[in-house]
């Protein structure tokens, strides 16, 4: 099995591809999702993150927007919090990746890959990446986005340029789908020669 780590900074069309690695067949391990889930309604983690940030969770699961007034600017409270989430999500990952053992490749889709150390886990990295103009634009026009918050998640984010020097395999996505498409079947036609290269 040939690991891929997925990732790219906020904005850049990483769920968009990673969902054309789906589209091909290849298992895909999507890290946000697994956090939406264990903080959803009866997820795993409602029970510890409303023990160590009160008044944050409720019917429906973890409050989003009231957890993150509770962590934000607050690095001790955010690390608190990152050590909830991040073993629960190691522990859903290695689930995942148990369940497709016989898969000649998955796609481990992290945002943080490098910024949490996930890249030393995976064999390939693919950054997605866009234009920083194309980014901001994409992510302003998201509902209940504002300048202050995108810029603080970008503080929180390797530099794309970074990203992309580090990386095995580079995708743009400020170009039509059917551009992005290919690529993504480019990358796979590489993994799957011999050097996997």
């Amino acid at each position: 099995m040939i690991t891929v780590g997925l990732t790219g900074s906020i904005g850049m069309g990483k769920s968009t591809v990673a969902e054309m690695f789906a589209d091909e067949g290849v298992p895909v391990f999507d890290a946000d999702e697994t956090v939406h889930r264990l903080q959803g309604p009866g997820g795993a983690l409602v029970a510890a993150i409303e023990a160590a940030f009160p008044d944050t969770t409720g019917a429906e699961g973890v409050d989003r927007t009231a957890l993150r007034e509770a962590v934000f600017g607050d690095e001790a409270a955010f690390a608190r919090l990152e050590a909830l989430v991040h073993p629960a999500v190691a522990r859903e990952r290695d689930a995942f990746l148990a369940a497709n053992a016989e898969a000649p490749v998955v796609v481990l889709d992290v945002p943080l890959l490098f910024e949490a150390g996930g890249w030393a886990r995976v064999d390939k990295v693919v950054v997605v990446s866009a234009p920083p103009e194309v980014q901001r634009a994409r992510v302003l026009g998201r509902p209940g986005m504002s300048v202050e918050r995108f810029e603080a998640i970008l503080v929180r984010q390797l530099p794309d340029a970074e990203k992309r020097a580090r990386a095995d395999f580079v995708i743009s996505t400020d170009a039509p789908l059917a551009e992005t498409r290919a690529k993504v079947r480019a990358v796979l036609t590489c993994l799957a020669a011999p050097s996997g290269r």
